[in-house]
């Protein structure tokens, strides 16, 4: 049986956006290490600074939507 490797809601935006975790931490200007992370470990949530660097980048990304932390953490 293949198991399915577990993707977080960033991961998934990242995937149907066609951008790798080195390109979205390089335009987030964070560290690549962070954004694995954030992909990989659904209990992860990031500090203030960083969660305010994933959604700018997130939102000049993708205008369709006002993404908030909420569409990507629980909190």
């Amino acid at each position: 049986m293949l198991q399915r490797k577990f993707r977080t809601k960033l991961k998934m935006w990242l995937d149907r956006h066609g951008i790798t975790q080195k390109e979205f931490a390089k335009f987030a200007e964070i560290d690549e290490s962070t954004v694995s992370k954030a992909c990989k470990n659904k209990d992860y949530t990031p500090n203030t600074n960083v969660m305010k660097k994933i959604l700018a980048a997130i939102r000049k990304i993708d205008h369709s939507h006002t993404y908030r932390s909420t569409d990507f953490w629980d909190m």
